[in-house]
């Protein structure tokens, strides 16, 4: 049975993404009985996701520090500080920090993608902040989870 989850500021597991950004996790999908998975991102500019998609994960993302452009169905939106964005599971997208740096909370619904990126990411133990993207490595755990499909590069790489 979930039971209530209170992190202050800075608590949470740290966990440096192998796709670039240090997660500070907030919910697990064990706190919250599978219902759902928080984190917060701490990316650097020029960071890119590949064009992606989830197909049984909604997700949802609150900037709250810096920029970035979604491109979802095809259109690129610039989303700065205090804005929001929301990804229905199986539509494709992706996103670019443009700012110097980007600090986001991504919410996912139902926390069931968290293997993805349990395996898609490593404890910081040392207090670094960075580390080697490793985009090989993150897709095939994308493919061996199921909880990813990536679907091709950077919308972005052309712009």
């Amino acid at each position: 049975m979930a039971s209530a989850v209170v992190r202050a500021a800075g608590e949470g597991e740290k966990r440096w993404f192998l796709g670039g950004g240090l997660h500070t996790w907030k919910v697990r999908a064990t706190d919250s009985d599978g219902s759902l998975l928080v984190f917060e991102d701490e990316l650097e500019g020029g960071k890119v996701t590949p064009l992606h998609m989830h197909a049984d994960v909604d997700e949802a993302i609150y900037v709250l520090e810096g920029e970035i452009v979604l491109e979802a169905h095809g259109e690129p939106v610039v989303v700065g500080t205090g804005g929001f964005a929301f990804a229905p599971r199986g539509v494709p997208h992706a996103f670019m920090v443009t700012s110097d740096r980007a600090r986001l909370l991504a919410i996912q619904t139902p926390g069931s993608g968290e293997s993805f990126y349990i395996q898609a990411s490593e404890t910081v133990t040392d207090g670094s902040t960075s580390g080697p993207v490793d985009f090989e490595r993150l897709g095939a755990i994308a493919v061996e989870t199921g909880a990813t499909t990536i679907l091709g590069p950077p919308p972005f790489a052309m712009r």
